[in-house]
């Protein structure tokens, strides 16, 4: 990983909201804390014989706290409505796509039945386009993400009805 990689990755992080991000590759650790007047980034190169992980993040419980508390309060008869489906989350921070390319057909839309497997979405993190596939069969209810939007860890994308 380079300096501009990182200094991406930083941009990206302070702009998603995230007040800290930690990721361990091959032989880089790096955890970006930001504040509100500081923003620190700590790089430790360590041997590490290890197959290459994923990249995890974790946003901090403020992040998510803030969106969660009006949402709930704004809709809350359709939640229970809601609660029948199951929600499809992303594993990962980044960009969300909906389809593979702009001259590409979307992924799924609205209605359309899913099987275990399918490939719903690509999330791209640092330069890398992770297939997100469905981990359940059923029937798209809703797409809770604009294409191209950056996504957190755990954010709800979609809504399926399993029956």
């Amino acid at each position: 990983m380079d300096i501009k990689e990182i200094q991406n990755l930083i941009r990206f992080v302070a702009k998603s909201g995230a007040s800290e991000v930690k990721l361990e590759m091959d032989d880089v650790k790096i955890t970006i804390k930001t504040g509100t007047d500081t923003e620190t980034t700590i790089v430790q190169q360590v041997p590490a014989p290890q197959i290459a992980q994923q990249p995890v993040a974790m946003p901090a419980a403020p992040v998510e706290a803030a969106p969660a508390a009006p949402v709930a309060q704004e809709s809350a008869a359709p939640a229970t409505d809601d609660s029948k489906y199951i929600t499809i989350k992303s594993p990962i921070i980044g960009t969300f796509y909906r389809k593979p390319s702009p001259d590409k057909p979307l992924f799924v839309e609205v209605g359309q039945t899913i099987a275990e497997g399918d490939v719903l979405c690509i999330i791209e993190a640092m330069k890398l386009f992770n297939e997100i596939e469905s981990e359940v069969s059923g029937k798209i209810v809703k797409i809770l993400v604009d294409d191209s939007s950056p996504v957190e860890f755990d954010q709800p994308l979609f809504l399926v009805d399993p029956s």
